[in-house]
């Protein structure tokens, strides 16, 4: 778990400010399409010290911002609208508009 934790990471430092990833979108792109779950738990547990990776710019398959239900959700929207990422009241980034994949990786 800890080679897939890495990859993670890696990958979701690449996501370009002003653009978004799903969590499933993370899970496929690093060769595990069954691990978006995982993927959320490996953000959870990131904590607020960790500010070199953009958590914020990971979202779920809708593009909702499901950190409301862990309390930081206020938090993930502020930083997506200070990067241009456009958050509709229903919580909810286009993800057609910002939706981002690596080069062959789906989103």
């Amino acid at each position: 778990m800890a080679g897939f934790r890495e990859e993670v990471l890696n990958l979701i430092r690449q996501i370009p400010q002003g653009r978004v990833m799903t969590y499933g979108g993370v899970a496929r792109a690093v060769g595990y399409p069954q691990r978006a779950r995982q993927v959320g738990m490996i953000l959870f547990g990131l904590g607020e010290s960790d500010s070199e990776v953009p958590w914020q710019r990971v979202v779920n398959a809708q593009g909702g911002l499901s950190t409301y239900k862990v309390g930081s959700g206020e938090w993930q929207r502020a930083l997506l609208l200070s990067e241009g990422v456009e958050v509709g009241p229903d919580n909810l980034v286009d993800l057609k508009k910002y939706g981002w994949g690596p080069e062959g990786a789906p989103r």
